[in-house]
């Protein structure tokens, strides 16, 4: 079987989301750190023509788009398993959590991070605006379940972790949010978990 290769950076919440998965599965991979320089290059954007990571090589086949990456690698090497269920309203479910991921979480938890931590020209009043909103939903939603969408863990919550457990490195506490910490605590217990490679927290984030 070819090693896997994953294209990616120490920091980014999309990357790490599939390094998550890649350890669960206990798949062997190889890590090539991919700054924005060699983003930008022509034999990169072969690749991935947007210039985004993560991308993932497995043989012939090249997949880009996290969220796509972490359904490729359930239905290729894991399939029917309890990361994303064959059943018809559990899949549906699933499918709620990496639409959330690819918007709230990301326009919200996300983008503030990457403001602050990167001077990333997006619009932090909004992404505050936005987590302001979705973090409170989120929050009733784990209040009485243990995990997103099922009752085992699947790849919708490895697709929200990364960024809603890095929301202090934006400036946005989640002490106003127990069930939210707790589901944190439970995926980070998960076989095969690694954090993120933390960043400083601003004033504004500092937990109680």
């Amino acid at each position: 079987m070819p090693t896997l290769q994953l294209y990616a950076t120490p920091h980014s919440g999309h990357c790490h989301r599939v390094a998550l998965l890649l350890g669960m599965l206990n798949l062997t991979y190889d890590v090539i750190d991919a700054p924005a320089a060699l983003r930008r290059t022509a034999d990169f954007q072969r690749l991935n023509p947007v210039g985004q990571i993560p991308v993932l090589i497995d043989g012939d086949k090249i997949l880009t788009d996290s969220n796509a990456i972490m359904v490729y690698l359930v239905k290729r090497y894991a399939p029917g398993s309890h990361w994303l269920p064959e059943e018809a309203l559990a899949a549906a479910q699933v499918q709620v959590w990496l639409s959330r991921a690819a918007g709230e979480v990301r326009y919200g938890p996300g983008s503030s991070r990457m403001v602050v931590q990167f001077a990333a020209p997006e619009d932090y009043p909004a992404a505050l605006a936005i987590s302001g909103r979705f973090l409170p939903q989120m929050e009733r939603h784990l209040a009485k379940r243990a995990f997103l969408a099922t009752d085992q863990p699947t790849i919708g919550d490895l697709a929200c972790y990364s960024y809603v457990a890095a929301a202090p490195e934006g400036g946005i506490s989640l002490a106003p949010y127990p069930a939210i910490r707790r589901w944190i605590t439970r995926i980070a217990a998960l076989p095969g978990f690694f954090a993120m490679p933390s960043l400083p927290l601003p004033q504004t984030a500092q937990e109680e």
